[in-house]
């Protein structure tokens, strides 16, 4: 079954709620203006039940269907956050908020879910229940695990949840999913390396951080080549590097760099860490410094549950046809991750062509994208809840 007829003709007032969103983004748990805004769209919709302030700005909404004698939960998420971004990419509805930008689509998200909740509030051609899960604060916010902490799967019942996020590339409107590991852990480090000053005439006279930390980095850079099974994915990125000094002539006291590790696997990410704190500390030591490693466990491995996984992509196949089911991982993470981790589920890519790389000043939605994303939500529901 293609686009659903009603998606169709209600396009034209989702694209109008996207547009809106897109024009007055928040950041993460900031989220205000646009948690009102989904709040009253819920509310005009019909649904049964809309509850506000879960996790700071989030929102839990609830559709009843016509009948409930299979005692089915699903919920269905979205992600609503902005991110830090000054926008450059020319649409007529660009953000209002400088320097805040929808460059990762959840607008496009958030909207799609609001149009799956009208299709399924006029329709309730389904036997359950649906929990719509509207999320704060998925950049960087732990908005998935803030929300699972507060109990939102226990208090409502949820059995079993599932989420989508576009994908550039691939082309609007079609699906990719994949069984297992499908975006990667995202932990943090920081290393403050310390040394001894001095004049950049006189090295030896000093213990220079800023040679200690190269050969930190240098070092760093062997554990996805030397440590990790090739088999295997990993990512270690050393992104900023900063002295106590800015100047020409002196060798500072204090060297700080920061940094990124990724991993599809969790023996893998347990690795990563102890190698990252081991290279840092007796690299450091090797020249006469002391390193002192922070390092901070960010979202898990977002891993799609197999049976989950098989009725995401056949709702997807009903509504495009064809379904990639072996994407490869991305090695970007996903705080939806939590909410996997707290009930079987699975999350699945909804192509956006080519508009832009995500988290770029040049990223735009493609709305054509709706009426599937759409149309998925509400096939994922009247398949995993025929009505009787």
């Amino acid at each position: 079954m293609p686009i659903k007829n009603r998606l169709a003709e209600t396009h034209a007032e989702i694209t109008g709620w996207r547009q809106h969103l897109h024009a007055n983004p928040e950041l993460g748990f900031e989220e205000h203006e646009t948690a009102a805004f989904v709040a009253q769209k819920l509310r005009d919709l019909g649904v049964d039940t809309v509850e506000t302030g879960i996790a700071q700005t989030g929102i839990v909404a609830v559709i009843k269907g016509r009948t409930d004698t299979l005692g089915r939960v699903v919920g269905l998420r979205a992600d609503m956050d902005a991110l830090p971004i000054l926008e450059a990419s020319g649409v007529d509805f660009s953000s209002q908020n400088e320097g805040v930008m929808h460059a990762c689509g959840h607008d496009g998200h958030t909207s799609i879910l609001l149009g799956a909740a009208q299709y399924l509030a006029e329709t309730r051609n389904f036997n359950g229940t649906v929990v719509l899960l509207f999320q704060p604060a998925e950049e960087g916010g732990g908005g998935g695990r803030e929300m699972v902490n507060e109990g939102v799967m226990d208090r409502w019942g949820v059995q079993e949840v599932y989420g989508l996020h576009n994908m550039p590339g691939l082309p609007t409107g079609q699906f990719a999913i994949r069984t297992g590991p499908l975006l990667a852990s995202a932990d943090e480090f920081e290393v403050h390396v310390t040394g001894k000053g001095g004049h950049a005439a006189a090295p030896h006279e000093a213990l220079d951080p800023n040679v200690t930390a190269a050969h930190i980095i240098l070092g760093l850079q062997s554990i996805a080549s030397r440590n990790v099974d090739p088999l295997h994915s990993a990512v270690v990125s050393v992104c900023a590097l900063h002295s106590d000094v800015d100047t020409h002539n002196v060798i500072p006291q204090v060297t700080r760099m920061t940094g990124t590790v990724r991993a599809l696997d969790g023996a893998v990410r347990d690795m990563m860490e102890e190698r990252v704190k081991k290279i840092a500390t007796a690299t450091a030591d090797a020249y006469g410094c002391v390193a002192e490693v922070t390092y901070t466990r960010g979202y898990p491995v977002t891993v799609n549950h197999p049976t989950e996984t098989e009725h995401a992509a056949a709702a997807a196949r009903s509504v495009a046809g064809e379904v990639i089911t072996d994407t490869p991982p991305i090695m970007a993470a996903e705080d939806f991750s939590y909410m996997l981790e707290a009930r079987p589920g699975a999350y699945i890519m909804l192509g956006n062509g080519d508009n832009g790389t995500l988290h770029h000043p040049a990223y735009r939605f493609d709305d054509d994208a709706i009426p599937a994303g759409c149309s998925w939500f509400v096939e994922l529901v009247e398949q995993r809840m025929p009505a009787q």
